[in-house]
């Protein structure tokens, strides 16, 4: 019997996420983003949309794009605008200001700071927040204050779908390039921040498709103008695309094995460093982690992070990288 209640429970808790997110959103949601919210299949999900439909009266929204389905309901009531908020997630709102703060620069964190003192008055009868219990540890971190009106626009170019003229300076190049892009996605990585696009054709010259997509750090961008062109996203998925592999850098994917010891088999046994991983124990203090990267460069780098308590032990080729690494670092302290 308690089997039951808990699945029912379970059940019920989808139901009103689901709910509540399509209602107070009135945005498009494609059902794979739906069934990744609720951790459920997609098929659950439809049962959910059937639900709220047959049991409430509720008209819930279907569009296709391609072969995908986008799910919303409209905003249909202007007393929306009169639903308090609760302690708990006026509480939840400032512990994620305050561990982005160090992430997002100065006045984007005063920005939303600003929110969360408005959204104060918003707070039900009888509830108050007071001093905040909530920081991060900024050591290495970049300051991303110079970038506050690139960012804005990159936010503005993705919600209208425009083309951008973006002046970016990689990390080892004597100067600034000029190019076009059609930016997809912001997101964090190692307390940086990323956009990932696509090229678009530059005006006056034959669109030549690259091998891969720009991914681009947001600090080295100098410039960034939106243009009148709009776009047409081809088919994206940032999860497909880059959290199924060990690594930001996309090249092809390859398997990995490695053993770990002491103190640090503890630590990579806590983590998800790739989604079809698999931890083996061996011993106390000892296991292997086999799982799938895509970046050469950052797969060293970190195993050498962990010092003589990582060995890889395939593939091959990186294994001879590695020990040629390593004899060149130990000569460096020689």
């Amino acid at each position: 019997m308690p089997e039951k209640f808990d699945l029912y429970k379970s059940y019920g808790e989808k139901l009103i996420g689901l709910f509540v997110r399509l209602l107070f959103s009135g945005e498009n949601h494609s059902l794979t983003e739906l069934a990744q919210m609720l951790d459920c299949s997609k098929q659950t999900v439809l049962r959910l949309i059937d639900n709220i439909r047959k049991s409430y009266g509720i008209n819930i929204e279907e569009t296709k794009q391609g072969n995908r389905s986008f799910y919303r309901i409209r905003k249909p009531f202007a007393s929306l605008k009169n639903i308090p908020l609760t302690e708990a997630e006026l509480q939840s709102l400032l512990m994620c200001k305050s561990f982005t703060q160090h992430l997002i620069g100065k006045k984007l964190y005063e920005e939303a700071t600003q929110a969360i003192f408005k959204s104060k008055a918003a707070l039900a009868d009888g509830q108050h927040i007071g001093e905040c219990h909530f920081t991060a540890f900024r050591p290495g971190t970049i300051d991303y204050t110079p970038q506050h009106l690139i960012i804005h626009t990159l936010i503005d170019a993705m919600e209208k779908q425009k083309v951008c003229k973006l002046t970016y300076q990689a990390i080892e190049a004597p100067s600034p390039k000029t190019f076009y892009i059609k930016p997809l996605k912001l997101f964090s990585y190692h307390d940086a921040i990323y956009l990932h696009a696509q090229k678009a054709k530059e005006p006056g010259k034959p669109y030549r498709a690259p091998k891969y997509d720009p991914l681009l750090v947001v600090h080295r961008m100098k410039a960034v103008e939106m243009t009148d062109v709009k776009f047409q996203p081809d088919k994206f998925d940032f999860e497909k695309t880059f959290n199924q592999h060990f690594g930001v850098i996309k090249d092809e994917a390859f398997e990995v094995e490695a053993a770990f010891t002491g103190w640090s088999a503890a630590y990579v046994a806590e983590r998800i460093w790739s989604p079809d991983q698999k931890i083996i124990k061996k011993g106390k203090d000892k296991i292997i982690l086999k799982f799938t990267a895509s970046s050469e460069p950052e797969l060293i780098s970190w195993l050498l992070s962990f010092g003589e308590e990582a060995t890889l032990i395939n593939p091959d080729w990186i294994v001879k990288e590695l020990k040629s690494k390593i004899a060149k670092l130990a000569d460096c302290y020689s």
